[in-house]
């Protein structure tokens, strides 16, 4: 593992080019999670620094769309170069302002890096569509051409991932691009800036603008901004995707999740319980593809309860720097308390708690880590689908099991959430495998794989409250986003008939 990089104590915004302090004369104080110390400050953006930020954005654009798309594949793979020799000390950020372990943290960087490795192929997935004689004289073809400005709102949860499903697409179909990242972890933002900086990426190209909600609101009523990527809570999507259209934007916005994972009585029942422990208890469960129901069917559950609470109880809760920690802690005071609040009400709606995260004592994750914001891993059992820590997602450590009778119970109680993120079947059965593929209402599937997000050439999304907007992101759709379609019908003079037609034209 490589030493920490240093970690500014005041982060700002970056414009055209070069980091800008903020002039707002607001800002928000940073955490290390794990130890419950404030680490730095961080700018909070007003209109006027967004407004600042869409401009140098705005002025890059003429020049940067007009770039050949291989010049700009290069730019990409520059940056992807740089992003493989600097890896590590990007996940040493996130460790140090999200708190999850340092192993994770890798592997969301790699999972980015997988994103800008899909964009250095620009110049093939910007080829269009051309058709010879399509009617006497005529040819038709197409082109996908940029949207303009640009801007992607990120979450605390995936400071580097995130950011990355979104602008290496965007600035290589010729965009330019805007970055609001969430204010809890912002120093992975400047980083990556700098990078694309040293790659060669033209001033104004990508900025960043720290910023709350007030940052937010300036980016989706801005005329000048073509199009808003969001990741977060659905009430919150749902809030950008109304406001964005309205102002006429191009929205996609990538809301909250329930994620289930149904257990057939065939399953393994080691790698269920090894599964179930990773998907709900990594990253403090504060993924949105985490998975938060086990779902388990028939006489199963006597076969999982018992080595699932004897796996959550014996869960490695560390310092994410420790390489030994399986989860770290959780990223603020105020998702602790409200983790903590949905636990008591799982009590109160009568669930059975079979281990209660409330009770963990930070000091026993590492020196200096009294005071940080952790809670222990957190099972239910006898939860029922009226229940609130059943309909509503808690996004951090608390895994619920609900008792079904047979798949077909299994298959409506998902299909019936407001919520179609992912989902998971683990089963030795290929029908019921081909059967819970087909006829399940999500839109990620695992089959025997807990955690189903895609690679970055298939696109990430979910259906139902998951997503507002009508395509995922990255993957060949993340460039339709990102780009407009040109229909070009084209014939010469010799070609064209004398006189005036009146009629509809047709193919002739």
């Amino acid at each position: 593992m490589s030493s920490p990089p240093s970690i500014p104590t005041s982060i700002a915004h970056y414009i055209r080019g070069q980091v800008t302090p903020g002039t707002s004369g607001r800002q928000q104080e940073v955490f290390n999670p794990a130890t419950g110390q404030v680490t730095g400050s961080v700018a909070l953006a007003n209109a006027a620094e967004v407004d600042a930020a869409v401009a140098s954005a705005q002025a890059a654009f003429p020049a940067w769309s007009d770039t050949p798309p291989i010049r700009r594949a290069r730019v990409m793979f520059k940056f992807l170069e740089l992003l493989n020799q600097h890896k590590d000390e990007l996940a040493h950020m996130i460790t140090a302002e999200h708190g999850k372990v340092f192993t994770d943290a890798q592997g969301e960087v790699s999972r980015g890096i997988d994103i800008v490795e899909f964009a250095c192929g620009i110049p093939q997935l910007l080829k269009g569509d051309f058709t010879d004689q399509v009617s006497t004289g005529i040819d038709n073809w197409t082109l996908r051409q940029p949207l303009g400005v640009v801007a992607g709102i990120t979450p605390f949860n995936f400071p580097v991932m995130v950011p990355m499903w979104m602008f290496p697409v965007a600035i290589a179909a010729g965009n330019t691009f805007v970055l609001k990242p969430s204010p809890i972890d912002p120093t992975p933002s400047l980083f990556m800036a700098k990078l694309l900086k040293q790659a060669g990426l033209p001033d104004g190209v990508f900025n960043v603008v720290q910023g709350d909600k007030e940052a937010v609101d300036a980016l989706l009523v801005h005329p000048d901004v073509k199009a808003v990527s969001f990741v977060g809570s659905t009430p919150i999507a749902n809030t950008i995707y109304e406001t964005g259209a309205h102002h006429g934007k191009r929205v996609q916005a990538l809301g909250g999740a329930k994620n289930h994972m149904v257990v057939m009585p065939d399953a393994d029942i080691n790698q269920v319980v090894d599964a179930l422990i990773g998907a709900g208890y990594g990253s403090a469960g504060e993924r949105c593809m985490a998975i938060s129901v086990a779902v388990l069917v028939g006489d199963v559950a006597d076969k999982v309860i018992p080595k699932l609470l004897e796996r959550t109880k014996a869960l490695k809760v560390l310092n994410g720097t420790n390489l030994a920690a399986e989860m770290g802690p959780i990223v603020t005071p105020a998702a602790h308390a409200r983790i903590s609040g949905y636990i008591d009400l799982g009590v109160q709606e009568g669930a059975k708690l079979l281990a209660d995260g409330r009770g963990f004592d930070g000091t026993q994750a590492g020196e200096g880590c009294a005071q940080g914001f952790w809670l222990g891993g957190t099972l239910f059992d006898h939860v029922t689908t009226d229940m609130r820590i059943y309909k509503e997602e808690i996004f951090g450590p608390v895994l619920a099991c609900v008792r079904v009778p047979d798949f077909a119970k299994a298959l409506q109680i998902i299909n019936d959430h407001e919520f179609g993120n992912g989902v998971a079947c683990f089963t030795r059965d290929g029908n019921v495998a081909r059967e819970f593929s087909r006829r399940v209402q999500v839109g990620m599937v695992g089959i025997n794989v807990p955690i189903p997000v895609p690679m970055a050439w298939h696109g990430f999304g979910g259906w139902k409250k998951s997503l507002f907007g009508d395509m995922h992101a990255y993957g060949e759709e993340g460039v339709r986003f990102y780009t407009k379609q040109k229909s070009i019908m084209q014939r010469w003079p010799e070609s064209i008939a004398k006189g005036a037609e009146f009629v509809m034209p047709t193919a002739k």
